[in-house]
């Protein structure tokens, strides 16, 4: 099967790519999503999962991993892969100090492993994409100690050649991490403290989705919590916006389409130190936003759109360049703040370690191309690289690819960011803890990481899951 690899940052272009050789099913009659009207639907809250039992130390959560319909598109029915029925997957809201213990039942036909993505765990609740749980009625227990800072994390599964499809049926979920630090600030909270899951898709006319490795170019519907270009209704207020990009391969550049400002005050490891006032909020596939924006500046009755600006030119701006509608339909009260300092990091404790990390898959479009790192594709078996338990690294990560961007995942450890092509990061999102950061072809990003708390083998990979699953992937191992 010559699957096709295209994906759009800053306009890149990837060509066809051959990634699995098996023959694809009869090609099913396509929705063209021109036809789909827009706004028309309200983005749902995802639900908030409860513990079914609680201790002074821990909560206990079961989930099953189940397929279920649901309305994505307006009046059609979708078939998905999800977390208890749900889509988008359920909140787990987790504090600081407090462990979690999620008890997973995979009642698919396919096998699963749940990655809490950005999560400080023990290599047995880490989610690995071999550490899998058993289709039809087989169990795992996840153990998350949460001994980590308030952050944004999320789940997904990460079963190694199932995790493109598993995750583009349907298999996410949110993640909230809290501490006193957070909780002392006045931020938009409640209500007004809103987790949003986007992603793009693929649909045949009757609705099910269509799903083929690496075919970025035709999947031109937008989701956000699951639903297609919906609106959602909010007060003349602050709101706060938990952004989480779940796509496969795609990159949000995201902005209010009359340009009106958008207060980032974090990414995926929790809060900025300071907030980063900007117009445009990117996010590559992995990672995470949380933006306040400020609906006091408009009058009951408007409506503004969120649109995303990392638009291809093959693509069409009117399908992929919308993503929400926000409809101000009432006044509220507002006592939550932005305060100039939201958390101090604390320094950067000495390297003693650096190492070079090249991301690169073949872009030939030739049979059998594979994506690697240093040279090589994924194996289970191979440690690429040991590192001493409590060890500070500085690794220099590149994008070698002429075509093809990328994004950077490391297991286990938020990160630093130090240098984004030799110029050091002083200013904007990469100031904050990190676990994925993009890299367009051609760029170099130097990150620091301190490796302690667990020790164990886990993995680090281009977070763009079909390149993951085709090679670009490597087990460390810290003892």
């Amino acid at each position: 099967m010559a699957a096709t690899s295209i994906v759009g940052t800053g306009g890149m272009l990837l060509p066809v790519v051959n990634a699995v050789a098996t023959e694809p099913p009869a090609p099913a009659a396509e929705l063209d999503p021109v036809g789909i009207a827009k706004f028309t639907q309200r983005m749902p809250l995802a639900p908030v999962l409860q513990p079914y039992l609680t201790t002074s130390t821990t909560s206990y959560y079961r989930m099953n991993l189940k397929e279920a319909s649901k309305e994505i598109v307006p009046g059609l029915t979708t078939r998905l892969r999800t977390f208890n029925g749900s889509f988008p997957g359920p909140v787990i809201k987790a504090e600081s100090g407090r462990r979690v213990v999620v008890r997973q039942t995979n009642s698919l036909s396919v096998p699963t492993s749940i990655h809490l993505h950005g999560a400080h765990v023990p290599q047995d609740s880490d989610g690995s994409p071999m550490d899998l749980i058993e289709p039809d009625g087989g169990t795992k227990t996840y153990t998350y100690p949460n001994t980590q800072p308030h952050a944004n994390l999320w789940f997904h599964d990460h079963a190694h050649h199932m995790e493109s499809e598993n995750v583009f049926r349907g298999m996410t979920g949110t993640y909230v991490l809290t501490d006193d630090i957070e909780r002392r600030l006045r931020l938009p909270s409640g209500a007004y403290d809103i987790p949003v899951s986007l992603r793009d898709a693929r649909f045949a006319q009757n609705g099910e989705l269509i799903y083929e490795m690496g075919d970025f170019r035709k999947r031109n519907v937008i989701l956000a919590n699951g639903k297609s270009w919906p609106y959602f209704e909010v007060a003349a207020r602050k709101y706060r916006f938990r952004l989480t990009n779940t796509a496969n391969q795609r990159f949000f550049a995201l902005r209010l389409a009359d340009g009106s400002e958008l207060v980032q005050i974090g990414t995926d490891g929790g809060l900025l130190p300071s907030p980063y006032r900007t117009d445009t909020v990117a996010i590559s596939p992995g990672e995470r936003a949380d933006v306040v924006i400020d609906f006091s500046r408009y009058p009951v009755g408007t409506t503004i759109e969120l649109v995303n600006k990392d638009v291809a030119p093959f693509e069409s701006a009117d399908l992929v360049g919308k993503v929400i509608q926000f409809r101000v339909t009432r006044t509220a009260h507002d006592d939550s703040v932005v305060p100039d300092t939201l958390r101090t990091l604390p320094p950067l404790p000495a390297a003693s370690v650096n190492r070079s990390v090249d991301m690169k898959m073949d872009e030939t479009g030739s049979p059998g191309s594979q994506a690697y790192i240093n040279g090589k594709t994924y194996d289970m078996d191979r440690i690429d690289t040991e590192i001493a338990y409590g060890a500070t690294e500085i690794w220099t990560v590149k994008n070698s690819n002429q075509f093809a961007p990328h994004n950077f995942h490391m297991h286990l450890v938020q990160f630093r960011v130090l240098e984004r092509n030799g110029q050091p990061v002083t200013s904007g999102p990469e100031t904050g803890l990190k676990d994925t950061v993009p890299l367009k072809p051609g760029e170099t990003v130097k990150v620091q990481a301190t490796f302690t708390g667990y020790r164990g083998t886990y993995v680090y990979h281009c977070h763009l899951f079909d390149h993951g699953a085709m090679g670009m992937m490597a087990n460390m191992r810290i003892s």
